[in-house]
């Protein structure tokens, strides 16, 4: 089977490439490699020994997106392509709209058109918005912290209408929690251009030295140590997530939380990492980022049930994982 990966030559996107080339997929990887290096795809035939077949192009191009559904018998697609800070999506609002949707809507309409009909969307746990944890698939939510969230809430309804629409449509709607580590082979991992948004690749560039010291936004949150709490979820347990869901072939829409059910804080997760890989990490404490809420960690009991899918890995060796990528890593050459 052929599938689709949008935003392939990225860091959730290269590890789900190297799952589903394991499960016996045929990958082909859509990219503009605005925060990805083509370098990441070469690391996949390495550690697969299998190609992928590449597109360099943006999602909301329709025209070349067309060009790949023409000139390939597409299977299914898994759709990463997009943009996913929460506080630059509070600055650049409209620029998150844009393309987050524009993306999408440019996707389903292939599509659509040449009778593509599974569809696995990569949403995110911001849709929960500040309902109380832990977040369960069937909660409500009218009004997600940021636009960021809120794109990805846009996204999974028009899907949903879509599929309502179209009976023979199979789309799975993945929440994501907060993915870190790397592929234990140590060749790719999260490799952000620039001053990294998420919080392990922070970590690991002050590990390294590269960044003087971690900022973590606020220490007076209504948690166990005032640091925001996170369901940390291993990249390669999320990647394997993807392949399950692939494997849910009934028509229909299906929402299914990917994490751990366990929150940790800011504060935990600097501790373990210091911890198993014997380094200090110097942090300074600044102000709450516009957009975050206290704590966010999953009820997983659905895609256990349903996809006979958990997440085997913990937070050591997601720590273990991450450092050992980012030792292996030359931010000068890639």
């Amino acid at each position: 089977m052929n599938i689709l990966v949008t935003g392939g030559a990225g860091y959730i996107g290269t590890h789900t490439c190297i799952a589903l080339l394991e499960a016996g997929y045929s990958v082909i990887v859509a990219d503009n490699l605005s925060n990805s290096k083509r370098e990441s795809l070469e690391k996949i035939k390495t550690i697969t020994n299998k190609e992928v077949l590449f597109y360099e192009i943006d999602v909301t191009n329709t025209q070349a997106v067309e060009e790949i559904f023409q000139q390939n018998s597409i299977d299914g697609v898994i759709h990463f392509a997009g943009l996913k800070s929460v506080g630059e999506s509070v600055e650049k609002p409209f620029m998150y709209y844009q393309n987050n949707l524009v993306c999408t809507l440019v996707l389903i309409n292939a599509c659509l058109k040449y009778d593509v009909r599974r569809f696995v969307f990569s949403s995110s746990a911001t849709v929960y918005g500040g309902n109380h944890v832990p977040f369960v698939e069937t909660m409500n939510f009218s009004q997600t912290s940021n636009p960021y969230g809120e794109t990805k809430a846009m996204c999974e309804r028009i899907l949903t209408d879509i599929t309502n629409a179209n009976p023979s449509f199979t789309v799975t709607l993945l929440r994501y929690f907060n993915p870190v580590g790397a592929h234990n082979s140590g060749l790719i991992g999260e490799a952000p251009n620039g001053i990294p948004n998420n919080l392990m690749p922070y970590v690991t560039q002050v590990a390294k030295g590269k960044q003087e010291y971690l900022n973590i936004f606020g220490n007076d949150y209504p948690t166990i140590d005032g640091t925001g709490v996170r369901d940390y979820i291993h990249v390669m347990d999320l990647a394997e997530g993807h392949v399950a869901a692939l494997n849910t072939v009934t028509a229909g829409v299906h929402i299914y939380n990917l994490g751990t059910g366990q929150g940790t804080s800011v504060l935990q997760l600097i501790k373990i990492f210091e911890e198993v890989n014997g380094i200090v990490i110097r942090f300074k404490i600044t102000d709450r980022r516009q957009g975050d809420i206290a704590s966010c960690f999953a009820d997983v009991s659905k895609a256990r049930k349903e996809l006979d899918w958990i997440a085997k890995r913990d937070l050591e060796t997601m720590c273990k994982d991450a450092w050992r990528f980012e030792q292996n890593y030359n931010h000068q050459v890639m």
